[in-house]
This record gives structure tokens, sequence and C-alpha cells, in this order.
């Protein structure tokens, strides 16, 4: 038999086990829903920020091409792994986010499996693959919070009647009752280790309760110290921020051969991306032929939009390097104006990000509406985020950001004054120090007469890093000299923030208390929830004639 006809005589595999990717999103967003039709299904970006967080800890299992079965998995230190916090505290409220990769214990939070795949043996095939993990990386065991889902059942029970979870607990273990899931992981080889009470508040069926289910390696001795450390990699990306000048243009091209310059030299000296600074469109109304009032200045700029992003799209494809076009205001199709970052790839894919809060004066200016929603980015460097100026000094957005994973946050700014500009440079400093990450600063120059918004300028953008050994002394990788057109590159080190966050001085995404606050993002907004703004319509015009008030 030839070759040719023993690989057409091949079947194809119908059952498949691998690492979860960011492409699964949906999918296990949909089979999370179908599992647990009683609790709250994950947002996309909470399952975004699980794969981000750990990649390697996240697995799906794929039935004759159908995403049947996932779990989610992170590593954390034995003194968190084997406390009694609740999943919300342990998980960082369902984003992963406290993992540690010098952690030596993995801690499962999520499994689920499609109940129509039973007799396939699927939730088996992932608990190995965790196991496996576990094994390969000499990690002391794996822990998590197991359901008992039969328990408020069994207290309404004549016979049989559990009085509380520990006798629950101990009648499953006698075979006096019969509970699936916890039959199911004691057959996995997993021990339970007391009770966790209050540990999913949604969990109805086993009110509340949990049981720590434990297993140990038994290729690592439990009574070694640990001995886990996160390598100083190398994993380097490099950046380039533009302080653009503020210049009359005669038409669209013109203004687009002043961008394309910019990326083109970014691009000579092999950067992954370039950074332009907020409402940098707005050059194009010089080609006007006189000065627009703002709501005609937002409807000439609504008609650039189509080629602003077919054009920055081309460039970044043409010259190999991810494009944050810095920020575009444009009218919605709902009519309202938002202020939006078109982030254009090097894979040809485009992006968007809304100003979430707009500053009193574009609100009452350009009657400029805030965006529903933020999310990290993925790119060919890993998760990035975007928070245009004023969204920099809102410290809940940058922390979503890194939730998901962001290492990278761009901000695009525009300001008039000092003031405003030492306003966002502080805050965009604080959200690299409190979530551990890079932020860059893009920001305009000079002065424009006639368009309103780039009446005076003043910037000095820079790359900034947390505030530790393994960064810059100032917390600065590199910045432009003020006021001045130029672009500013540096190489950042991602590889640095990962040791940071498990072995730095301080470690502050870490040792956030959970057990103490928290942030609730309503998972209804953009349905019900009033926008910024919209009140401000019969307000007195706030200071300054059109100024975007920095932030």
């Amino acid at each position: 038999m030839t070759e040719k006809r023993r690989t057409a005589k091949r079947s194809k595999a119908r059952l498949e086990v691998r690492q979860a990717e960011l492409g699964d999103v949906r999918a296990i967003a949909d089979l999370v829903r179908r599992v647990y039709e009683d609790m709250p299904a994950y947002t996309h970006g909470e399952i975004r920020g699980q794969l981000n967080n750990y990649p390697e800890g996240c697995f799906v299992a794929k039935l004759d091409g159908k995403l049947v079965g996932y779990c989610a998995t992170m590593r954390l230190s034995e003194h968190l792994a084997l406390s009694d916090q609740n999943w919300d505290t342990m998980t960082g409220n369902g984003f992963g986010s406290r993992h540690n990769a010098k952690g030596d214990w993995l801690y499962g939070y999520e499994m689920c499996v499609d109940p129509k795949t039973r007799g396939t043996r699927i939730g088996r095939r992932l608990y190995e693959e965790r196991r496996a993990l576990a094994e390969r990386l000499d990690l002391t065991g794996i822990v998590f919070g197991g359901r008992m889902p039969g328990y408020a059942r069994a207290t309404r029970r004549k016979t049989n009647r559990a009085e509380s979870p520990e006798e629950y607990l101990d009648m499953v273990l006698e075979g006096k009752i019969h509970d699936p899931v916890l039959r199911f992981q004691l057959a996995n080889g997993f021990e339970p280790q007391g009770i966790l009470e209050g540990y999913l508040p949604e969990d109805k069926a086993s009110k509340t309760n949990a049981v720590r289910m434990v297993w140990r390696n038994p290729y690592v001795d439990s009574d070694a110290p640990p001995k886990h450390r996160v390598p100083r990699d190398v994993e380097s990306v490099r950046i380039a921020t533009c302080q653009l000048q503020a210049r009359a243009v005669s038409d669209f091209d013109e203004f687009m051969r002043q961008v394309e310059y910019f990326v083109d030299v970014a691009a000579d000296y092999e950067a992954d991306f370039i950074v332009f600074p907020e409402l940098f469109t707005l050059m194009l109304l010089s080609a006007e032929e006189k000065e627009l009032n703002p709501a005609e200045a937002i409807e000439a700029l609504s008609r650039y939009t189509p080629r602003i992003r077919k054009q920055l799209s081309e460039m970044a494809l043409n010259f190999n390097i991810n494009i944050i076009g810095g920020s575009h205001p444009t009218r919605m199709d709902d009519g309202d104006i938002h202020n939006i970052a078109y982030v254009c790839l090097r894979d040809g894919s485009i992006h968007t990000q809304e100003k979430i809060h707009p500053t009193p004066n574009e609100a009452y200016w350009w009657n400029i509406k805030g965006g529903d929603s933020i999310d990290a980015i993925q790119t060919d460097c890993g998760p990035i985020g975007v928070l245009i100026c004023y969204d920099s000094e809102f410290p809940e957005l940058a922390r979503r950001l890194t939730d998901e994973g962001a290492r990278i946050i761009f901000v695009p700014f525009c300001t008039d004054s000092r003031q405003g500009y030492m306003r966002v440079r502080y805050c965009a400093a604080a959200r690299a120090i409190e979530n551990q990450c890079y932020v860059v600063m893009s920001g305009n120059v000079g002065n424009l007469p006639n368009v309103a918004n780039m009446d005076i300028q003043y910037a000095q953008s820079c790359i900034l890093t947390p505030c530790d050994f393994p960064f810059a002394r100032d917390g600065i990788a590199a910045e432009a000299s003020e006021n001045v057109e130029t672009l500013t590159i540096s190489d950042v080190n991602l590889a640095d923030l990962s040791w940071a966050r498990a072995e730095g001085t301080v470690q502050n995404l870490a040792d956030r208390r959970f057990d103490l606050y928290r942030i609730e993002w309503d998972k209804r907004v953009g349905q019900v929830s009033p926008r910024i703004g919209e009140e401000q319509s019969g307000d007195a015009p706030p200071h300054g004639r059109h100024a975007p008030g920095g932030g």
C-alpha cells in the first residue's frame, strides 16, 4: 500500500486535549454557561485574564471539533494555597491574577465538562494534564475547593440527613451518600482536608461550602524547603513613542505623510510598537477653509475615519510594526461622539479602545461621551492596554487591564499646560508602580491657530517602569525633551516584570487584600448604565476656551 493510501485510511483524531488559547475564549464562555446554568457566567475579559496570567495552567478538551471541557489553574505559595479564603479572594475575582510564578502549589479554580459527553472521561484527562504539569515543574502538589452539590438536598432528607458540611463529607466517604463530584475527585487521587465555609456564595447546591481537595506530588519531598525561583530571562520589546508637532497641513495625504515618516523611522529601528498622541488627527482641521465650530469639526473628522483606519492598518502591515493610533474623535452610528484609539497590529487586525472618561472640556465643547468597556488587546508581544489621557488618572481601569494580563499600557495624551501634563505623568507613574507594568506616554507639542484644542500644547513623552532593582533608577526607561518633536525609543524586558511580581522588593499585585476590597465591574455596562457626560449639557462651560483639559 502506498504512503498516500495509508494517509487516506488514517482517520482524524476525534478528541484533542491541549493548552487553552485566546481563540477559545468565546467557546469556553459558552461551555461554562451551559454547565453552570444556575451560577453567573464568566465575562470574556475574565477568561482572557485566566489564559494570559498563566497560559500553561489552562487546558481545553475538544471532541469532534467542539469544545467540551475546560480547566484553569495557577501557581500559589503554600501559605495561600492551603488558606481558608474564598474563591473570589483566591482567584483575584476570577481573573487568575494571583498567579505566583514561583509558587510551589498548583491551585485549581475551574473545571467544567459538558454533561453530554459523559462516558468519554474528559474530566479525568484534564486532571491528568494538571498532574503532569505539577510533576514536570516539581511542584509540591495540587489543591482546589471541590463542590459538594448534594449537600443542600441532604440537609432536607428524612433519612441520612446531614446536619453540617463536615457530616455530609463523612457520609460520602463512608458510602452512605453518593455525591458524583466528590466521588470523582476522590477517584482521581485527591484527599479531603477540611471544609471551606462560604467558599463560593453563588453555589446554592453546596450551600456556599467546598471541600479542600489535595494531591501531593510523590516525586517531591514535601519536607524540603521550596526551591522555585523566577529565572532572569530576556523577553525584549522595543517601544517608540512619538512626540508630534502640531502643524498646518494642506490635505489628508500631507497629514498621513507626517505620520508615515515616524512609522518608517521607528520601523528602521526595529521597534515593535509606535504610539501617537491623543487627538493627533485634529491637525486635519487646519486644511479647512475656516475655523469650524465643535459640531462641524466632529463631522469633518468623522469623514476621515475610514481612511485613517485603512492607512494606519496598511502601514502596520507594510512596516511590520504595531501602531497605537493616538485617538480620533468620531461620531458613532447612534449619533454619540466618542474619542477612540485605533490600534492597528502588524498582522492586519484593527482594534479599538474608547476613552472612558471624557474631561469636562471634552464633554462640554465637543459633547464627547465616555465608552462602556475596557479590555486588554492581544498582540504578538503579549497583551497590552490603552488608557487615553484622563483615563490614566482612574486606577481601576489600569488594574482591570493588568488583571487581564496587560504588561504594557499606552497612554496617548493631549495637555495644554505643565500642570495638566504633570497630572497625567504622575498618575501614569503610579499605574506603573502599583500594577508592576510599563506605561508609555505620547503627547502633542507646539500650537496650531484656528484649530480648537490645538491652541497650545505641552508634552514630555516617556516610557515609565516600576521602581525596583531590575529597572531604570528613577523609573524612567526613556523620555523626550520637553516640547520638541521627536521619537523616543527604548527596549524593555517583559521578563523583568515577571521577576518583580514574584520576587521584587515589593509585590503590589500579589499583596492586594482581596479579603478587604475588590473592584466589581458591572456586567450590564453598555446596556443600562448611564453614559458619562450626558448630564453636563446644561452646565456652565469649564475653564478654558476649547482646551481638552489635560487629563
